[in-house]
């Protein structure tokens, strides 16, 4: 079994910053690539940012120059650093990862955390 654990959400005024976490745990052999997304009151979930396992990364247009995603392996543990917060970036944010389960395993199987949720005040 594979828990995503999510902290790091919050209030904050607009212009502020919040850092969120994401520890997996539970039978992970390696992990490839982890995400964040958001998902806000009647919108569909939405890829914030992405990280492969050597570290390449891509983001959404709506916050490159201000977010930054990072990860450390050895924690199996995935950070988002949001900067500049605006009103707009107000929603649930959910952690992703793609687990390899064993070491023969041939595929990865997604998970997700349960979400934490991240409101900006104008």
């Amino acid at each position: 079994q594979v828990q995503l654990v999510e902290s790091g959400g919050g209030l904050v005024q607009a212009g502020g910053s919040l850092r969120l976490s994401c520890a997996a745990s539970g039978s992970i052999f390696s992990i490839n690539r982890m995400a964040w997304y958001r998902q806000s009151p009647g919108k569909q979930r939405e890829l914030v940012a992405g990280i492969t396992s050597g570290g390449s990364t891509n983001y959404a247009d709506s916050v490159k120059g201000r977010f930054t995603i990072s990860r450390d392996n050895a924690k199996n543990t995935v950070y988002l650093q949001m900067n500049s917060l605006k009103p707009e970036d107000t929603a649930d944010y959910y952690c992703n990862a793609d687990i390899f389960v064993a070491y023969n395993s041939g595929y990865t199987i997604p998970y997700w955390g349960q979400g934490t949720q991240v409101t900006v005040s104008s």
